[in-house]
């Protein structure tokens, strides 16, 4: 009797000790960043990034003095012009080429504020093919995706403007002035430089950047992921 007892109240202890065995087999997957957030989710927030560049960055490029006075984006004489500027300054038109790079930087504001919706539909239409990567890469890794992929067709796209733009800053008439009176100085080889490709290159660099400073703003700054997806896709290279 006291053994068939003992037997019984043993029962409920012994079952008690496999149910817990089993509760320490069972893994609890708790769900983490890396599994809720998918490809699709990397690739809206980087397209958000970038577009927070043009947003907070390149649009101060369109004011008066955008390119001129930032020293960053500053669109200076061109290369094949160098001595065109050093013999002006030496017969004393001087003033004559500082208008004339003013002219260019001008030409540039009007120019990127005319064409805002060209690159913010190049990042709308943009295919982003290794998201995580370019996410997990450097500080301007999006921004450089960008530039590779959409440069062709983006240059295609805002030459035009660049030149309506030239023509309604007068920087046209400016630059005429220079290369007429350099070619008519004896013995100097003659010059005839696109200035329309000119700006629009480096016009193209400028926007670039300024959303290249955006990025980085945002990969090391919490207080510049202003939304909740930012927040979130950021968050993982944080811990890269």
């Amino acid at each position: 009797m006291k053994k068939l007892i003992l037997v019984l109240l043993l029962i409920p202890l012994i079952s008690i000790a496999q149910t817990k065995k089993k509760v320490k087999k069972i893994k609890v997957k708790t769900p983490t960043v890396t599994n809720v957030i998918n490809t699709v989710d990397i690739s809206a927030g980087l397209k958000e990034a970038l577009n927070k560049g043009v947003t907070e960055q390149v649009s101060k490029l369109t004011i008066i003095d955008g390119f001129y006075k930032n020293e960053a984006v500053k669109i200076l004489i061109p290369e094949e012009l160098q001595r065109v500027d050093a013999t002006l300054r030496k017969l004393g038109m001087g003033s004559l080429v500082d208008d004339g790079i003013k002219s260019l930087n001008r030409a540039a504001e009007d120019a990127v504020k005319e064409s805002t919706p060209i690159f913010i539909n190049a990042i709308k239409n943009i295919s982003i093919s290794d998201a995580k990567g370019i996410l997990l890469g450097n500080e301007s890794a999006a921004t450089s995706y960008l530039k590779d992929s959409t440069t062709k067709e983006l240059y295609a796209k805002f030459n035009p403007v660049v030149q309506e733009s030239i023509g309604k800053v007068g920087a046209d008439v400016i630059w005429n002035s220079i290369i007429k009176k350099y070619n008519t100085i004896p013995l100097v080889n003659k010059v005839n430089p696109d200035i329309s490709d000119y700006v629009t290159t480096k016009a193209m660099e400028g926007v670039f950047k300024m959303i290249a400073v955006e990025e980085k703003n945002i990969r090391e700054k919490l207080s510049s992921r202003n939304s909740d997806l930012l927040k979130s896709v950021f968050a993982l290279q944080d811990k890269k």
